[in-house]
């Protein structure tokens, strides 16, 4: 299946080899991760519990999509917005210049059209109708960050694309020109061509792999993205790692930091962050404006859709960090302090409903809401 990517080959593997992080046949972690497990006392997760129909992991209604096109049309006052569109996917305008972190606008973070964890929602915004934007970033090649679909709906473009090494060989294969795609090792930087925009590879505690035989054949990384007056750290996928103070003292200070939040388990602590966790990755990083990603979107873990964000306003109080929980598809300035819309308390949790049966949300927010059948087609 072309879905399952390419593996490396050629001059591209030979530099991944020449990576530190190389051993053996793929890619490795600088702290160890016994069995993925942060507390050896914690079992994973047993099929009964995954197949459990509490807490409610997926939302009871549709959720409310805030159409970000007016925001759009306005510059930015401060020189930094961002709009989180779903699960990591967040555009963000700094200093005059667009990056688009992790698309995903499939129906599924999955190999196949008919199975595998289904979006709560569509995208706010079409493909087709999202700003050209000048450089798309994408921290590993896990599902529900690297998509197919997505991917081979851009090949059209021009915008050039900056990630992890090896990930290149998933892009090229689906038709993204070799000419636009720049790998980066963790501490190497790129100068996107023709912008004021630098990216930069950091670390991150976690793994990749598309299948059952390429596990850790391609990096992982989080990544910073600089214009001329503002800094973004993008976590990616991550355990919570010392390494953040050594990337706050290298590549800070930062002016927003996106972490992810969801998806997690106790056992699963040294590959993700959680709430807690990503609290204390953030006074790593000098406490930043906080935009949590990596939520809301997929249900991938046995907790409830929302307890990440519910979480995040028990622990809010106790940090200095503005911390920004917008509606899907709400732009937001950083500089402009605390944005805090529990709209996720008005949705509930439920079966998940089919693309068909999703009526029009309530409306809500400062900007126009959208009909989700109106929003699922990729193109």
């Amino acid at each position: 299946m072309k879905s399952f990517g390419q593996r490396a080959s050629g001059e591209r593997l030979e530099r991944m080899r020449g990576s530190p992080r190389w051993a053996g046949n793929g890619f490795r972690n600088l702290a160890p991760i016994a069995a993925g497990l942060r507390d050896a006392g914690t079992p994973m997760p047993s099929i009964s519990e995954m197949l459990r129909p509490r807490p409610p992991r997926v939302p009871g209604a549709p959720l409310p999509l805030t159409d970000p096109r007016p925001a759009w049309a306005r510059p930015a006052q401060s020189g930094l917005r961002a709009t989180w569109l779903g699960h990591s996917t967040v555009l963000l305008e700094i200093d005059g210049f667009k990056v688009l972190t992790d698309p995903v606008w499939g129906p599924r973070a999955s190999p196949f059209a008919l199975m595998g964890p289904k979006r709560f929602a569509p995208m706010p915004v079409r493909l087709r109708e999202m700003p050209e934007v000048d450089v798309i970033v994408i921290s590993h090649d896990h599902y529900d960050h690297l998509d197919f679909p997505t991917i081979r709906a851009l090949r059209a473009s021009r915008t050039p694309f900056v990630t992890s090494l090896g990930v290149g060989a998933h892009l090229q294969a689906w038709g993204i020109a070799p000419e636009r795609i720049t790998e980066l090792d963790w501490w190497e930087s790129h100068t996107v061509p023709g912008t004021g925009i630098t990216v930069t590879a950091a670390p991150s505690q976690h793994f990749s792999g598309r299948g059952l035989k390429t596990r850790n054949t391609t990096l992982w990384s989080s990544l910073v993205v600089r214009g001329p007056r503002h800094a973004v750290f993008f976590s990616g996928d991550t355990g919570l790692t010392d390494q953040y103070a050594e990337i706050r003292a290298r590549l800070g200070p930062f002016d927003l930091a996106l972490l992810e939040v969801g998806a997690y388990y106790p056992a699963w602590g040294d590959m993700h962050l959680g709430p807690d966790n990503a609290m204390q990755a953030l006074a790593l990083l000098g406490d930043p404006a906080f935009l949590p990603v990596h939520w809301g979107t997929f249900c991938l873990a046995m907790h409830a859709w929302n307890q990440p964000a519910e979480r995040l306003l028990e622990l809010a109080p106790a940090s200095p960090a503005p911390l920004l929980l917008p509606h899907l598809g709400e732009a937001l300035e950083p500089a402009h302090g605390p944005l805090l819309r529990p709209w996720w308390r008005s949705v509930g949790g439920g079966e998940p409903l089919s693309e068909q049966e999703l009526p029009a949300p309530a409306t809500q927010g400062p900007e126009p809401h959208l009909n989700p059948k109106e929003a699922w087609p990729l193109d």
